[in-house]
């Protein structure tokens, strides 16, 4: 397993379509899913998409049972997830903090849906499919975005409403959000 340099917001990679994986289940796809774990964990990331470092295929991560990035935040189970469709189950969206590892330092007020189905595949091609809300919803459309090349603060609607973690969250260590 390696642990890779996140790209960060600037890098032209980052605004890519994500190819589709056609692919699964082989050294080269578990490979991958391995090294985005291990550079989601070094990270103290909550998600990761295969974009952020450079791969440009559908393919992202989540979960975690306690959070240093997020202490409030309910525990969101690890998933892997390929070749995503986002269906929101209505129009409702809530305002919500988020940050990202490829915009370090930062934090915005980020509009999202706040309940949605989420469906794809696993790194062995086995249907994934789940209905969602609140934080866990949040951190699924944030990662998928990534596919999409989007960044967070492309979904502001307030930049009044971004800034740096140690002026927005002074008791938060700033070296836990890089």
């Amino acid at each position: 397993m390696t642990v890779h340099a996140i790209l960060k917001m600037g890098d032209p990679r980052l605004l890519r379509q994500a190819e589709p994986v056609t692919r699964f289940d082989t050294p080269e796809l578990h490979a991958l899913i391995a090294d985005m774990m291990e550079t989601m964990h070094a990270a103290n990331g909550v998600g990761l998409a295969a974009p952020q470092i450079g791969v440009n295929l559908q393919v992202v991560i989540f979960g975690f049972k306690k959070s240093e990035r997020y202490p409030d935040a309910p525990s969101v189970p690890e998933t892997i997830l390929i070749n995503p469709v986002l269906t929101p189950l209505s129009t409702d969206r809530e305002d919500g903090w988020e940050g990202c590892l490829s915009v370090p330092g930062l934090r915005g007020m980020v509009p999202r849906w706040t309940r949605l189905h989420y469906a794809g595949f696993d790194q062995f091609g086995t249907a994934i499919e789940r209905k969602v809300e609140d934080f866990h919803a949040r951190v699924v459309q944030h990662e998928c975005d990534h596919l999409d090349g989007v960044l967070y603060p492309m979904r502001m609607t307030d930049l009044s409403r971004l800034g740096y973690v140690d002026v927005l969250f002074p008791d938060m260590d700033p070296a836990e959000d890089d």
